[in-house]
């Protein structure tokens, strides 16, 4: 699950390179808001401790 952010950050540097600026930007902005929602999963979720 955590590679999607990493491809949308990889699509975008490749959009970039092509030219499409406006695709790499999209790309860019969904890869970010993807790892935010990611990380809020992450930090809110409680640990199954069994001491």
């Amino acid at each position: 699950m955590m590679v999607l952010p990493f491809v949308g950050f990889a699509g975008s540097v490749a959009a970039l390179i092509a030219g499409r600026r406006g695709l790499a930007i999209g790309l860019w902005l969904a890869a970010l808001i993807g790892t935010l929602a990611l990380y809020a999963v992450h930090a809110t979720s409680t640990l199954n401790l069994a001491f």
